[in-house]
């Protein structure tokens, strides 16, 4: 603590503006004799505390305090930069944060000289270039149905304990494995689900190619409502800096409560829900700061997370941020209850721009896996009231039955795009090979993959495999 006062004392001498605390409220602080300070500025308190300026009207400055420790009435304040910025670069891969980017794994101090305004415009509609890379998941259902951008901006939505944290999970490690750098957000959390989730990370063998930034429960609102925005000026380095970049906001849907609850107290009218009249623009400026760079050929991708309270996906938030992003993967309890995992809701789920990565057959693949799954759901209304099935329509049930089992996966379950299409292909041809069986080609595709066939085409590849004649049944 004497080397914070002694820090606050160096910025009085070096003649920066000095105020006193007249009215504490919580986190919100009114502080007099900082008529010069601009919105936006931090601000020091004589405890050693920081806070950040929120407004400035009639010579009182509105002042949010970044942490939760006591600020009393009385106290000086002296304004120490005019933005907030936050430590960035690779020294961060690794490594546990809060959103002002000190440590939270007691592994040191944050060692690098680079910092970055949390605060800033995205890249101008010049400076990017189209999106043309799909950015593999790992996850059959997604990569084949819903493929994924390398620059897109994706929304992950669904209600509670749908698997939205497990599917990010997964694409986090997928990722991760190909060479890109992960930076995560962590908003409103236990720290038990932090623990379980860097435990996850760090048996995958991919800990020190993620960036993880944590504002929990117990955080102060303020904090909470700028990280996914200090997130992004460390991804944002990164990805100027030449690499392709993955962020996780986890969730966008704590934020914006954070966000109404800062501005219910600053006296910011309230609008739909008592969220503020700007709600909309806080998030869509957030994700436009991701793309590509027409400069580098080097992309940032973001995938906000919504919650969506009893799988209803109408509501302000979740209808806000599906109009400000190129799609949506829609997570709900119902399919989940159906013992599906993950539980990707087909009919309300949509990628705006994947097409355009996806390979040509890779596409038309899908489309045929949309047509059965379309078709089969038919058969099944058709069933429940006693009507005999055709023969097309029991094998397009069949092999929709498959195509499920197929779909579902596990946490460390994880595949290529080209294994992901030879199972495909494998489970259409399944007709005229009734003992095939689903878990029996997934536990053999990553080694029949390594054997240097991958430059076959799929389709021949999942006829060598129908014709070993597996076994054992699905």
């Amino acid at each position: 603590m004497p080397g914070r006062k002694s820090e606050f004392q160096r910025l009085v001498d070096a003649g920066q503006p000095t105020g006193e605390v007249t009215a504490v409220r919580r986190f919100m602080v009114q502080v007099t004799g900082l008529e010069t300070a601009a919105a936006g500025a931090v601000v020091m308190f004589e405890n050693g505390e920081h806070g950040w300026v929120r407004t400035v009207k009639d010579g009182i400055a509105t002042v949010l305090t970044l942490t939760n420790e006591g600020v009393p009435i009385g106290l000086l304040v002296t304004i120490k930069t005019d933005e907030l910025v936050v430590p960035v670069g690779k020294k961060l891969l690794g490594r546990t944060l809060n959103p002002l980017m000190h440590p939270l794994d007691h592994k040191g101090a944050i060692l690098t000289q680079s910092v970055r305004p949390v605060f800033t415009t995205a890249p101008g509609f010049a400076e990017r270039a189209m999106l043309d890379t799909q950015l593999e998941t790992g996850v059959t259902i997604v990569d084949t149905l819903f493929p994924i951008v390398l620059g897109q901006r994706i929304a992950v939505m669904g209600d509670a304990k749908s698997g939205k944290t497990t599917f990010l999970l997964q694409l986090t490690i997928n990722q991760a494995k190909l060479g890109r750098i992960i930076v995560l957000v962590l908003i409103a959390k236990r720290h038990t689900d932090v623990e379980q989730l860097i435990a996850r990370l760090e048996a995958a063998g991919v800990r020190d190619k993620v960036i993880l930034i944590v504002a929990n429960i117990f955080d102060s609102i303020p904090l909470q409502y700028i990280a996914p925005y200090a997130g992004a000026a460390v991804a944002e380095e990164l990805w100027f800096g030449g690499e392709d970049v993955v962020i996780l906001y986890d969730d966008l849907s704590s934020h914006a409560k954070a966000y109404r609850e800062i501005s219910l107290l600053t006296g910011t009218s309230p609008g739909r829900e008592s969220f503020p009249g700007d709600m909309f623009f806080a998030h869509s400026s957030l994700l436009e700061r991701a793309g590509k760079l027409k400069s580098n050929g080097k992309t940032l991708s973001a995938l906000p997370v919504g919650v969506t309270p009893n799988d209803d996906i109408t509501g302000y938030l979740s209808t806000s941020l599906i109009s400000m992003t190129d799609g949506q993967i829609v997570f709900d309890l119902a399919t989940m209850h159906k013992g599906t995992r993950p539980a990707v809701n087909v009919g309300l789920s949509v990628s705006r721009v994947g097409g355009r990565a996806q390979a040509r057959d890779h596409k038309a693949l899908a489309s045929e896996v949309s047509k059965v799954l379309a078709r089969s759901r038919q058969a099944e209304q058709f069933s429940h009231f006693g009507t005999e099935l055709s023969s097309e329509m029991k094998a397009d049930f069949y092999i929709s039955m498959l195509l499920k089992t197929l779909f579902n996966q596990e946490v460390d379950d994880l595949f290529t795009v080209y294994e992901q299409q030879v199972m495909i292909h494998a489970a259409f041809l399944s007709k005229d090979h009734p003992d095939f069986s689903v878990n029996w080609i997934k536990t053999i595709i990553h080694d029949v993959y390594n054997t240097g066939k991958q430059d076959m085409e799929p389709k021949k590849l999942a006829q060598q495999i129908m014709a070993s004649n597996p076994s054992v049944k699905s």
